[in-house]
């Protein structure tokens, strides 16, 4: 069973977010807020598994709530990010803080509870609409080796199955996901993920994503793009 805190403005959808989570045997909401300073207060107070967090709130956005709650130094608490607006800066903001998924609220119900379980098992989720916006950067990053762009540090200890694996690692795909784009067991997945991870020297798939961004393989965009 996981514990879920939803901090979000707008009660209306909250209490559909709320409704949604209770037709689910796997979830428990525990709380309900509505500004990122009682977001902080009940997640360090309650140590939900899961707090989703609205990155627009009152008193405190949710992008700060998530770094402090980080800073509160609490363990064992994934968040998850919502937003109403596809922005780079949101994003970014959003892995480097640390949280575990960034989706938005346009996003189908059915899909929702997918992000929102995936997060609370400690899986890095990404939006697919911001995902598919990102690809062409991850294409351009992720050249084979003897082209002119400069590889990231230790992305060239990687073969070129594991490249494969990290781009679709970086956008936040499942084992399961992983494995039917590759035609490739989900063992063997999970076999090079370690080996990914070891290699980059990555603690979890969440370090993935965020080295992806460190390192240019997801950059952040002018804003004025979107």
């Amino acid at each position: 069973m996981f514990r879920v805190l939803i901090a979000d403005d707008h009660a209306t959808f909250r209490s559909g977010l709320r409704a949604i989570l209770h037709t689910q045997p796997d979830f428990e909401c525990v709380a309900e807020v509505g500004d990122g300073r009682a977001a902080v207060a009940e997640t360090i107070r309650l140590r939900p598994d899961l707090a989703i967090l609205d990155v627009q709130m009152p008193k405190f956005d949710g992008l700060s709530a998530a770094a402090e709650i980080i800073a509160s130094g609490l363990t064992g608490v994934r968040m998850l990010m919502l937003t109403t607006y596809d922005s780079d800066e949101y994003l970014h903001r959003a892995l480097t803080a640390g949280v575990h998924g960034f989706v938005l609220k346009s996003l189908p119900p059915e899909e929702l509870i997918a992000a929102i379980r995936a997060a609370a098992r400690g899986d890095a989720y990404v939006d697919p609409s911001v995902v598919q916006r990102l690809k062409p950067r991850f294409a351009d990053a992720l050249a084979p080796a003897g082209e002119e762009r400069e590889l990231p540090p230790g992305m060239a200890r990687l073969t070129a199955r594991e490249h494969e694996v990290f781009l679709l690692l970086a956008e936040g795909f499942t084992n399961p996901e992983i494995g039917l784009r590759l035609y490739i067991g989900d063992e063997t997945v999970k076999t090079h993920v370690s080996r990914i991870l070891t290699k980059l020297k990555l603690r979890d798939r969440v370090h993935a994503v965020r080295y992806a961004y460190r390192h240019g393989i997801i950059q952040v965009g002018d804003e004025r793009d979107l």
